[in-house]
């Protein structure tokens, strides 16, 4: 069956960031082979749209001159209420999260996010499987898909963190765990959910709850939450980084450079064999 108009047009913009990410990451053949599943994607969102435009109009749309006649009452949802569930695929609903986090994630954090800004809690006990079966898939097809659900890695061991996902085509720097790293990343989702939460007219209970949650642990950042100020939040959580994000990267770049000398592309999404003792969480 053909893909939606509006998968295509999500599946796009997957794409289009996974080329700049590649790009920027200087994997040249990956960044080839997206190009040439993005300009694949592009001539069927160009061959939907013509056969949407040769199509006649749906039954009980607009007809020529006149309106389409409004849903019965019964059958528009209530005001706030939420569908049934969610359209988008499980690992569609984590990369969502991730994406706005820009950091790795807990599943207890990414469920939070996502019933925070998208349609409804992501099921945490789930996202241990999805792992598990993102390798499966890589190892089946190398690179097939445009982004995989992956594991954050110890920058000593390079094992993969029990508890912590990221999305493969983030750079090494960013996937590797120092002893730094969890406060860092604490303090960048932190930044990246009070950045968010700006674009928002009216913000609703769950996406306060995620902003007090964050500046409960940042100092000076807890008054701000209570008064519903995200800037003043995203301000304090700044300072702090500017502490601790210099001596962070020191440990993160040289263990991203022997992942990437070291480790096959497998290893390098889920993490080597030999498991260290247990790395550090993130926030939740």
């Amino acid at each position: 069956m053909a893909e939606s108009i509006e998968a295509l047009e999500r599946r796009l913009l997957t794409l289009r960031t996974a080329v700049r990410q590649a790009v920027a990451a200087g994997e040249r053949g990956r960044a080839r082979t997206l190009r040439a599943e993005l300009k694949d994607a592009e001539r069927a969102w160009d061959d939907a749209v013509a056969r949407l435009e040769s199509s006649p109009p749906e039954a009980g749309g607009a007809e020529a001159g006149r309106p389409a006649r409004p849903a019965p009452l019964s059958t528009v949802p209530p005001a706030g209420s939420r569908p049934d569930g969610p359209l988008l695929p499980l690992r569609e609903q984590v990369y969502q999260a991730l994406s706005l986090l820009t950091v790795p994630a807990a599943p207890r954090l990414i469920s939070a996010v996502h019933e925070a800004f998208f349609a409804g809690p992501v099921p945490a006990a789930r996202l241990t499987s999805l792992r598990r079966d993102e390798e499966r898939s890589f190892r089946a097809a190398p690179f097939a898909r445009p982004y995989y659900i992956c594991a954050a890695l110890t920058a000593d061991l390079l094992a993969p963190v029990r508890g912590l996902l990221a999305i493969s085509t983030w750079p090494m720097e960013k996937r590797v765990i120092g002893s730094l790293s969890p406060r860092v990343d604490y303090l960048t989702a932190a930044v990246r959910v009070a950045e968010s939460i700006e674009r928002i007219p009216d913000p609703g209970p769950a996406v306060r709850r995620l902003l007090w949650r964050f500046a409960a642990n940042i100092p000076g950042a807890a008054a701000n939450a209570a008064a519903m100020d995200p800037r003043a939040v995203a301000r304090a959580a700044h300072a702090e980084l500017e502490v601790h994000a210099d001596a962070d990267l020191a440990v993160r770049r040289p263990a991203a450079a022997r992942a990437r000398r070291q480790l096959d592309d497998a290893q390098q999404l889920f993490g080597s064999r030999l498991r260290g003792q247990p790395g550090a969480g993130a926030a939740s």
